[in-house]
């Protein structure tokens, strides 16, 4: 069952959404060599408690930390540890807050870069090395697939856009077991937002208004094929190549997408 969100509850996901963004984005300016992904870890959980919100994630059975954290083969779900960045990484931090009942989810990637996180726009005009092309398309990718989220169009047009981009022209692999998702009460709802169209769009869940969807970008440089750690969370690439992940809560309006995180 697709949940409709009346205004009132938009309001709150927008709150507990801007919580989300202005944590992420500050824990991933503090993304730097020498510093541990449980320290990131650590310091997201702080800036949300003191914000009046909560850790989504820790609300997840058996998972007990505020991000998932995918340095450079990891895909999703990774475990923050240890592991202190340093020069060149690719870092991935996705995270949720909970907020009066509502959950918002969000994920961004960043790659480490004379010493300090480089963000992508999307909107490049060119490129280092296929690394930065690699992070540039994903997050065009995921603006595109925001742009086509309007009442009238259907799941199918979001899966075909970042499709598209990713694979068809940019020549990554969608990762097809991993897919974006709708989010309200619960952290995962109806319908499931893939990357990817098998089907024909008409086929697909349709798009209306009160819609709160997480659209995610979720791809590998190489092979689309995953492996899951020791760990039982951990998702990598199975050939070892980078991975990328891009994610943002909306809301389908009446007329252009709401972006809440």
């Amino acid at each position: 069952m697709i949940h409709i969100k009346t205004p009132e509850e938009i309001k709150i996901m927008q709150h507990g959404g801007k919580i989300l963004s202005d944590v992420l984005f500050a824990v991933l300016k503090n993304t730097k060599p020498g510093v541990s992904e449980i320290e990131v870890d650590k310091e997201a959980e702080k800036l949300i408690r003191d914000r009046g919100g909560e850790p989504g994630f820790m609300k997840v059975d058996g998972y007990h930390h505020t991000t998932c954290m995918s340095t450079n083969d990891a895909i999703v779900h990774g475990i923050p540890g240890p592991y202190k960045f340093k020069e060149g990484d690719i870092v991935g931090v996705d995270c949720g807050v909970y907020y009066k009942g509502f959950h918002t989810d969000m994920s961004e990637s960043i790659r480490i870069k004379n010493n300090k996180p480089l963000f992508y726009t999307g909107n490049e005009k060119s490129y280092d090395d296929e690394v930065d092309k690699f992070l540039s398309i994903g997050k065009k990718a995921l603006n595109e697939a925001i742009k086509v989220a309007i009442p009238g169009n259907r799941v199918g047009h979001i899966s075909k856009t970042i499709q598209d981009i990713v694979e068809h022209k940019a020549g990554y692999s969608i990762v097809r077991s991993l897919i974006g998702h709708g989010v309200g009460k619960e952290l995962h709802e109806e319908p499931e937002i893939p990357g990817y169209l098998d089907d024909d769009v008409r086929f697909t869940p349709i798009l209306k208004e009160g819609m709160a969807i997480a659209i995610e970008i979720i791809y590998n440089m190489g092979s689309p094929e995953v492996k899951i750690d020791k760990d039982g969370w951990t998702i990598r690439t199975q050939d070892g190549t980078l991975a990328g992940l891009y994610e943002r809560t909306i809301a389908i309006t009446k007329k252009d997408p709401l972006i809440i995180t």
